[in-house]
């Protein structure tokens, strides 16, 4: 049995493969443990895990195409990316979107860009500035 991360989120999703495969291909992160229900996505000290909303409640969730933003929830994912540019060129493949380049801002050192993922939920992505950017993987001591 592998160590509890020290950090981590929960996310819960309805087409569960899609949006664990959304994240670990846009977000430096390996799918580690795929149990019955949830993905569970690993990248240093963090886990992003995907579970799935059961049956009977997400049957009466309507996820339209393209998704609509989930705007009205008090929280927000934010994540490392190697580069906004490469991440918004691979979201749009993978039923997500990032916002167009003018919407990206700067701030202690990253560049980022609002976005969501395919079911909607909002994310913020991450790119670090040059000045400060560090191999991703590395941690901060």
């Amino acid at each position: 049995m592998k160590a509890l991360r020290d950090t981590g989120a929960v996310l819960f999703a309805c087409n569960l493969s899609k949006v664990a495969d959304f994240y670990a291909a846009i977000v430096p992160m390996r799918i580690s443990r795929p149990e019955p229900g949830l993905i569970v996505l690993e990248a240093d000290g963090f886990e992003l895990i995907i579970h799935g909303i059961p049956e009977q409640i997400a049957q009466s969730i309507s996820i339209a195409s393209p998704p609509a933003r989930r705007t009205d929830t008090p929280l927000k994912l934010a994540l490392p990316v190697a580069s906004l540019a490469e991440a918004r060129s691979k979201a749009s493949g993978l039923g997500g979107a990032l916002d167009p380049v003018d919407r990206e801002f700067e701030w202690r050192g990253f560049r980022a860009c609002d976005g969501h993922d395919p079911e909607g939920n909002v994310v913020q992505f991450r790119e670090r500035l040059a000045a400060t950017r560090r191999p991703l993987g590395v941690a901060i001591r």
